[in-house]
């Protein structure tokens, strides 16, 4: 499994090193005899599409010597895609990055650093770190997100259950779940996407007062008794019936048990808010509480940065672009159509769009977030946590012994990078 990892994630590397070094022709952008530009952006959500085809004209306005050519690659191919167009020389001129990739981007040479003065107080200082590497900025922030517990009113009121308090703890957690499960009806009390990390063990490990990295990103911290605790939060409930079994999971994914009634409550990110208000099922139903508290209040906080390509021809209006894109207007537009803003104070419109349900939770999150861990070559690990971790979930081996061997052959991946 381990030679497997490593052997993708040197693939990718190389593919990555051969463009950063090649002298190929950057395929993404154009200029006309006119002095007009063309920048191509890469984009992965088709329903943010056409709110970011809105932001490239607003500007165009400014900047009518640029057009911008949204590019939508879907999630499931975009990764694929883009090393392919970076192996190629023909990588979007700027493009969206994420936290799990960045580290392996930025250190490639794949992705300019930001080399003008930027004040990044008016983003998230956890974004801010995020995509910051060697101590250069390479993105700035688009948006963000943090994880809440979505809950089912309609299940919560037919068990007399009270909703969640903002202060609850993981001692409130468990007799809610309790309360809420109801094997005759096929009932469980929560779930969550199990592949989602942000979204499931990642949560509970730093409320248990666990890691998942050593803050200098060189050890796993797996192996650490608070983390395994965290990890423990999840197979009591499996093991209890308060959660559904992996095959149960896999079969139906968790968003679909809780859009079907059968969860009560869902550990979410802040991005379902347009998938349960559109939901003909959950849009009346629906409400959202912070995640519980353990040792501490934690929960994971990441966002999606815009890039710059290093083989971009336009550099200087590509950087126009992005440093557009990460403004106070930009976000202003992308508040009211899109996912949280990244830009400090320029969330409330994405609160007041909802204003039946408590937005809020997410961004008072804010406060008590952990970044998303990450290292040179996350993925490589990632691969390692979702194959150690099943055997957990399932029962297969002790959550103890699954978390050090996941300690292990993540010690042995990072010692590579």
């Amino acid at each position: 499994m381990w030679k497997s990892a490593r052997s993708g994630a040197a693939l990718l590397c190389a593919a990555l090193l051969a463009s950063a070094c090649g002298g190929g022709e950057q395929a993404g952008t154009s200029a006309r005899p006119d002095g007009k530009v063309t920048l191509s952006y890469g984009v992965w959500d088709a329903p943010q599409q056409a709110v970011m085809r809105e932001l490239a004209a607003e500007f165009t306005k400014t900047h009518p010597n640029v057009a911008i050519d949204v590019q939508l690659t879907p999630w499931v191919d975009y990764w694929t895609k883009l090393k392919a167009a970076v192996s190629g020389g023909a990588a979007p001129d700027v493009f969206w990055m994420n936290g799990p990739n960045f580290q392996l981007y930025a250190s490639n040479g794949v992705i300019k650093p930001i080399e003008e003065q930027v004040d990044t107080s008016v983003y998230p200082k956890s974004l801010v770190d995020l995509y910051t590497y060697d101590g250069k900025l390479y993105g700035l922030p688009k948006d963000m997100d943090t994880v809440g517990v979505w809950y089912n009113k309609t299940l919560f009121d037919a068990a007399k259950v009270k909703y969640p308090a903002a202060d609850w703890t993981w001692a409130d957690f468990k007799e809610t779940a309790a309360k809420l499960t109801d094997s005759a009806k096929g009932v469980y009390a929560v779930g969550a996407q199990l592949t989602s990390f942000q979204e499931y063990q990642y949560n509970t490990i730093y409320q248990a007062g666990g890691h998942v990295l050593s803050p200098d990103g060189k050890k796993s911290g797996y192996d650490d008794p608070k983390t395994i605790e965290g990890l423990k939060f999840w197979t009591d409930l499996i093991a209890a019936k308060q959660s559904p079994d992996l095959k149960t999971m896999t079969d139906t994914a968790p968003l679909q048990l809780f859009e079907a009634g059968k969860l009560a409550m869902y550990w979410g990110g802040s991005w379902n808010v347009a998938e349960f208000t559109n939901n003909d099922y959950t849009k009346d139903k629906v409400d959202v509480a912070p995640l519980p508290k353990g040792e501490k209040q934690a929960t994971i906080i990441h966002g999606v940065a815009n890039v710059v390509s290093a083989k971009t021809e336009h550099p200087a209006e590509a950087w126009e672009f992005v440093k557009f894109l990460g403004s106070k207007p930009a976000a202003d537009i992308l508040g009211k159509k899109g996912p949280i803003p990244a830009y400090n104070g320029t969330q409330n419109d994405w609160v007041a769009a909802h204003p039946d349900l408590k937005l809020q939770v997410f961004l008072d999150a804010v406060a008590y977030a952990v970044p998303y861990p990450v290292s040179k070559n996350t993925a490589a690990w990632q691969e390692a946590e979702l194959t150690h971790l099943t055997k957990a979930w399932t029962g297969e081996v002790p959550v103890g012994k699954a978390a050090a061997d996941l300690a292990a052959g993540m010690n042995e991946l990072l010692a590579k990078e």
